[in-house]
C-alpha cells in the first residue's frame, strides 16, 4: 500500500505561477495526478510542434478584415526538413521567391509575414488579435501620413530569417514575423513577433526587436498590438531596430 500524498507547504503558491513547484509527493515519487499532468503538457508540446497550420481558415479570418494575402513557402519540404535543416527554413523556395519577385513593386514601409514556427496553434489562436490591434493602433494620428502596409504573408515551415528575404523582395522598409514560438511544458500556445529594418538577408538577431510570450495567460495579443506599433513607429523614426532601439512604451504611456 502507497503513502498518502502529503499536502506541501508552499502549495498556496501555485496560483501565482505556472510553473510546476508544490507539486506534492506520495511516498518518494509525485502523486499520480502531477504525473498525468506532465504527461498531457507534454504531448500538447508535441502536437504544437507537429500539427499543421490551417492556412485557408487563417487567409479567410485575413482576408475578412480586409488584407490582401500572400502565401510562400520556405525550402523545407516537410515538417521533419524543417526541424532537422534549420537553415532551410530561414530561405525561400524557388516559386516563392520567383512570385515575389514579379510583383509590381510599391512603396511599403511595413510588411507582416505570419509564419507557423514551431507552434501553429499559436499562430491560429492569436495572429489575427495582435495584427488588427497592431493595425488599428498604427491609424494615422492628426497631421501624420497614412503608412504604406505590404500585403500580408502567410510563410509555412518558416523561420524568423525568413521575414528578411521577403521583406527585401517587397522592398520594405521594415518588416514584422509573427511566429509560433518554441512549446514549453507551460505553454504550447505562445506568439512571438520579431521586427527587422531594412530587411535582407544575413540581418542577425540583434538587428532585430522580439515581443515573446504572446498569449492569453502571457501578454495578451491587443496589448501586443499596442506594444508592437509603438516599435514600428520608433524604428521609422529613428532608422534602426534591434539593440539599438530600446523598448520605453511602458514609459511613454505612464508619461502620456
Amino acid at each position: 500500500m502507497s503513502a498518502p500524498v502529503a499536502p506541501d507547504p508552499w502549495a498556496t503558491l501555485r496560483r501565482h505561477t505556472p510553473a510546476r513547484i508544490a507539486l506534492g509527493r506520495s511516498g518518494t515519487s509525485l502523486p499520480t495526478h502531477e504525473l498525468l499532468r506532465f504527461a498531457a503538457a507534454h504531448a500538447r508540446a508535441r502536437d504544437a510542434v507537429h500539427v499543421p497550420l490551417d492556412v485557408p481558415a487563417l487567409r479567410a479570418a485575413l482576408e475578412a478584415d480586409g488584407q490582401s494575402v500572400l502565401c510562400v513557402q520556405s525550402r523545407a519540404s516537410s515538417r521533419q526538413d524543417y526541424l532537422r535543416r534549420p537553415d532551410h527554413g530561414r530561405a525561400l523556395d524557388e516559386p516563392s521567391r520567383q512570385m515575389l519577385s514579379a510583383l509590381p513593386r510599391a512603396r511599403v514601409d511595413l510588411a507582416v509575414v505570419i509564419g507557423d514556427g514551431l507552434s501553429a496553434l499559436a499562430v491560429q489562436s492569436h495572429a489575427v488579435a495582435a495584427l488588427a490591434s497592431l493595425r488599428q493602433a498604427l491609424a494615422p494620428r492628426a497631421g501624420e501620413p497614412p503608412l504604406a502596409w505590404g500585403p500580408t504573408v502567410i510563410a509555412t515551415q518558416a523561420r524568423v530569417a525568413l521575414a528578411d528575404e521577403i521583406g527585401d523582395a517587397l522592398g520594405a522598409r521594415l518588416v514584422l514575423i509573427l511566429l509560433g514560438e518554441r512549446p514549453g511544458l507551460s505553454a504550447a500556445d505562445s506568439l512571438g513577433a520579431y521586427l527587422t529594418h531594412a530587411p535582407r538577408v544575413g540581418r542577425t538577431d540583434a538587428e532585430r526587436n522580439c515581443v515573446s510570450n504572446i498569449r492569453g495567460e502571457g501578454l495578451p495579443p491587443e496589448a501586443a498590438g499596442r506594444r508592437l506599433a509603438w516599435l514600428v513607429r520608433e524604428s521609422l523614426r529613428l532608422g534602426l531596430s534591434g539593440i539599438g532601439l530600446k523598448d520605453h512604451s511602458a514609459i511613454d504611456k505612464l508619461s502620456s
